[in-house]
């Protein structure tokens, strides 16, 4: 590899990175929303999308998840 490969592909993995700091935060921020949400007050049109969400949530590795509640500072229990 060559030098400006290199680099291409050090830039590649700092975007991926930073893509990934950002995922983690919305799943991070997802999960809060999801564990403070009363399913029986939900307009019935969302529940739907929330049941979805939560087992797209549930599927996550145990380490994704804890890594994403810890991105967005949340206590866990």
């Amino acid at each position: 590899m060559n030098k400006q490969e290199i680099e291409l592909l050090r830039q590649e993995i700092e975007m991926l990175m930073n893509e990934r700091t950002r995922l983690l935060k919305v799943v991070g921020a997802a999960a809060v929303l999801v564990a403070n949400t009363e399913a029986n007050k939900l307009p019935v049109k969302a529940i739907n999308a929330a049941e979805v969400l939560s087992e797209m949530l549930n599927n996550l590795p145990e380490e994704t998840l804890k890594d994403s509640l810890e991105s967005v500072q949340a206590e866990t229990v």
